[in-house]
């Protein structure tokens, strides 16, 4: 599992990426040593700590190639988002994703699950706590409608893309940002909303690590992680007994 999860750190550089408005390809011996992220290595250039969450780390150099422009269909010259702002809003999106998939894994064993229906599904649709397990139970309507509405959000932040073009705010899906949909009437001053940036690309990076690991952990045990957690917090029978400080057959 630490195998694992120091892959994953490193395959996501790209994504730790923070978009600036530099340049989009350097050489690696213009790179600068000892980055904030790491006390050794180096970083390039394009990481100049201009967006919230840089921290220097790029040990591959992904920061450095043209991301925007390659294999993309929406991508305008000169009236489009630079590589490292391209990169960002990949990392934003997958760790949005990421939260709510950390939510999902969580939540039913804590709180519950929705009632099913003997017309759509069965009663116990949606009664399986386990997330690999209940994602093969439940209506395939059901997921439509998951695959449905994301591709809704997806839909409307292209869009979003396309209008704003090479001024676009990075993870704009008109809500909560400036000039979106904002039910909770949401006002930030400059300093306060670079803070709550700063806060969701942390969050969306530690989900991603817990997402990955949520994953692999559950199908390996084939269980959920509540379960797993609750016998961590319980004291063995010989510990309840006055005098016993050692396991049994010790």
């Amino acid at each position: 599992m630490k195998v694992a999860a120091l892959s994953l750190l490193i395959g996501s550089a790209a994504a730790f990426a923070p978009a600036t408005k530099g340049p989009t390809s350097t050489s690696l011996n213009e790179w600068t040593k000892s980055p904030r992220a790491l006390p050794f290595g180096s970083a390039p250039p394009t990481l100049d700590g201009s967006l919230p969450g840089d921290a220097g780390f790029d040990p591959i150099g992904f920061s450095t190639a043209p991301f925007a422009s390659f294999n993309n269909p929406i991508y305008q010259e000169g009236n489009f988002m630079t590589d490292l702002e391209w990169l960002r809003e990949a990392e934003l999106t997958h760790g949005r994703i990421a939260q709510l998939a950390v939510v999902g894994f969580i939540w039913p064993a804590l709180f519950g699950t929705f009632p099913g229906n003997e017309n759509f599904g069965g009663a116990d649709a949606y009664s399986y706590i386990n997330p690999l397990e209940a994602i093969t139970k439940v209506p395939e309507l059901a997921i439509y409608q998951i695959v449905g509405g994301m591709a809704w959000v997806e839909f409307q932040r292209v869009i979003r893309i396309k209008e704003q073009g090479k001024n676009r705010v990075v993870g704009d899906i008109g809500i909560g940002y400036p000039g979106g949909w904002n039910p909770f009437n949401l006002n930030y001053s400059p300093e306060e909303y670079a803070d709550k940036q700063l806060q969701e690309i942390k969050h969306c990076r530690l989900a991603m690590i817990a997402a990955f690991g949520l994953i692999c952990q559950n199908y390996n045990s084939g269980t959920d992680v509540i379960s797993q957690l609750a016998p961590a917090f319980a004291a063995p029978e010989y510990a309840a007994k006055a005098g016993y400080f050692l396991p049994q057959g010790i």
